[in-house]
Parts: C-alpha cells; structure tokens; sequence
C-alpha cells in the first residue's frame, strides 16, 4: 500500500519494515547510521558528526516539502520490532533520487546493530515497487562499493544487471574508492514479481 506521491507524505508497508518520511525527531536514528563508520564506510560521503547530522536531517526533511519531488529520501522503521515502541525506530534510510523523468538512483543503509534482518532487502523491494509502479520510472541504478560484499549480494539477488566499474568514483573518508554500477529497467521488476 502506498500513498501518492504528489498528495502529501510517501508511507510504504513492506513485510518486515515500512518506509516513511523522516520527521526531526528521528536524529538518534540518522545517527546510527552516517555517524556509525562501520555502515558510512560503504556510503558515498564523510561519517557524519552530531551537527552534520542534524544539517542532514533538516535538509531531508525540508526537501521532502519540495513539489514536484525529485528525491524520496525515507526512514527505514521496522514492523516486527520486539518492542512495540521500536516498530517506528528508524534503523536504516532509503533514498531514490530521480536523476532523469524516468529514471533514478538508488541508495540505502542499515544500522550496524540492524544488520542481518532482512531489512535492507525489504526495504529496496518495497521503494523498487513504488519507482516502478507509482513513479513509473523505467531504469534505477545502484552505484555499491567493490568490498561491500552484503550490498552486492543485495542488489545481485533483488535483479541488477551489473555494468561496470566506475574507478575512482567516490572519495569520502580520506581516501578514494571504485564503485560497481548495477541497473534494473521496469520491465525485469516486473517479470521477477510475476514470479
């Protein structure tokens, strides 16, 4: 279930997880991932500090005011958190920014402490069904670095056709790092959900 895009906040209900707006509230969570090296390792940026975080969030949460949208940058929350007070608890992000009428780019990271869930996956599943289905975009792509072997796996097993290297294609935390780009076009989402 989704609510349109142009009508107000994104909601997503994936199985495990549900995807939404970030709120300022959230910063703990923002923080426990870009603050956490051992998951912004994999990003295309700086680990963030507290006050880099909170600038992140604010832009996020100003830029989803901005219509018509060309960023979907949403809270990944769990729905079967041991816990009902941690079922709105953001543990990762998801971020689809449209960098064509149709098509996109497609980001994602999960906590540390929320790896290993399934999350992740579901996570890109259930945005995938959104730029597919209610975006109508036709190619998203997904640029993961070389050693980040769980994002590989993810993209590989969800559907991307990988296209190449991009040597040299991100430089965050001091150093430069290659990227592997992948690709999935509207008609390869489909068929694989038809099976």
């Amino acid at each position: 279930m989704t609510t349109r895009h142009d009508e107000g906040p994104v909601v997503l209900h994936g199985r495990t997880v549900r995807l939404r707006e970030f709120t300022l509230a959230d910063l703990d969570g923002v923080r426990g991932v870009i603050g956490d090296n051992r998951v912004a390792h994999h990003l295309s940026f700086n680990t963030r500090n507290a006050e880099q975080a909170r600038e992140l969030l604010h832009t996020i949460v100003e830029q989803a005011r901005v219509r018509p949208r060309s960023e979907f940058y949403l809270a990944i929350t769990p729905r079967d958190a041991d816990r009902a007070a941690d079922n709105d608890r953001v543990v990762g992000f998801t971020r689809l920014q449209r960098t064509h009428p149709y098509s996109g780019r497609l980001v994602y990271a999960v906590a540390h402490a929320h790896q290993g869930r399934g999350y992740a996956g579901d996570a890109v599943r259930t945005l995938l069904d959104f730029a597919f289905g209610t975006l109508r975009l036709h190619r998203i792509t997904a640029a993961v670095g070389p050693d980040n072997r769980a994002g590989l796996a993810l993209v590989e097993n969800i559907g991307f056709t990988r296209e190449g290297v991009l040597r040299d294609h991100v430089h965050a935390n001091g150093a430069w790092r290659d990227s592997v780009l992948f690709s999935l076009l509207a008609p390869e989402w489909r068929r694989s959900r038809e099976d």
